[in-house]
């Protein structure tokens, strides 16, 4: 099946930008304090999935997740809607508070409903999930457009796009012709906008590129079909000037806890160290 064989190559490609992200750092059993952080701007935390069994670098561990929860609760991060960040980089909304930290996810598995949800209710920060439709209410893995009709109903999520069906824009432009590669690519661009649009009752304007994939005409595609920011990966914070349709993002595993979480962070607000 096409989309099973697609998230095999992000498992693959994610487990490499998140060996480069997390740098080599230990990770901690607890979030005890940690050295200061050196990020600077709008930390955009991005997960994939919530389960018992580590098996790839895009699955976090519910006792994980809750920690790192926890640790921004407890260090007093302010969590904004990702929507707020990009609108102060065009310039339509003041800069977000400092220290400021975005919580995002990607895919639309599952455990989003059945694991994270009940996680970030108990928090009640704004999330922005990242989906490609044609897995929804299809795959095995993934959200039905029910359990989404509920999430978007708590009020704390937005939904956004992730493509159709989670292409890697590389690969298909070496595959396709160039008219070819044009046209598959508007497709996947516009039609996870329509669709979501028609179900979720809002057309996304934010797109994650699929394994943090880009390249230039895509970039001009996603413009036309109506994006107006885009997000990646990068081991660092969103900051005024950064490129809007290459945001980056950091990725969250399971060895992120205390000082490697930590240093996925911005200082801690009000000047409090580690």
């Amino acid at each position: 099946m096409r989309i099973a064989r697609v998230m095999g190559m992000g498992v693959a490609v994610c487990g490499l930008a998140s060996a480069l992200l997390a740098g080599g750092t230990p990770a901690l059993s607890s979030a005890a304090a940690a050295p200061q952080s050196g990020v600077t701007g709008v930390s955009v935390l991005v997960y994939h999935r919530v389960a018992p069994a580590v098996t790839n670098e895009m699955t976090v561990r519910p006792s994980t997740f809750q920690s790192q929860l926890d640790y921004l609760k407890e260090h007093h991060y302010p969590i904004v809607p990702l929507r707020s960040v990009v609108a102060h980089l065009l310039g339509k909304e003041p800069a977000p508070p400092p220290s400021a930290v975005v919580i995002t996810i990607d895919d639309g598995h599952r455990s989003v409903y059945t694991e994270m949800l009940p996680a970030l209710r108990k928090l009640g920060a704004p999330v922005t999930l990242f989906i490609y439709p044609s897995a929804i209410s299809n795959a095995s893995y993934a959200l039905t457009w029910q359990q989404l009709a509920e999430i978007q109903h708590t009020g704390l999520f937005t939904i956004e796009s992730h493509t159709y069906w989670h292409p890697n824009f590389k690969v298909e432009r070496r595959r396709l012709a160039p008219e070819a590669y044009r046209e598959f690519t508007t497709r996947q661009m516009c039609r996870s906008r329509s669709v979501l649009e028609g179900r979720v009752g809002a057309a996304p304007t934010l797109l994650a590129w699929p394994f943090g994939v880009y390249e230039e005409e895509a970039v001009e595609i996603a413009r036309k079909c109506g994006y107006t920011a885009a997000f990646t990966l990068g081991a660092r914070g969103v900051t005024p000037g950064t490129n809007l349709m290459t945001l980056p993002r950091f990725l969250v595993t399971d060895k992120a806890l205390g000082k490697a979480f930590a240093a996925m962070l911005p200082p801690e607000p009000s000047g409090r160290g580690r």
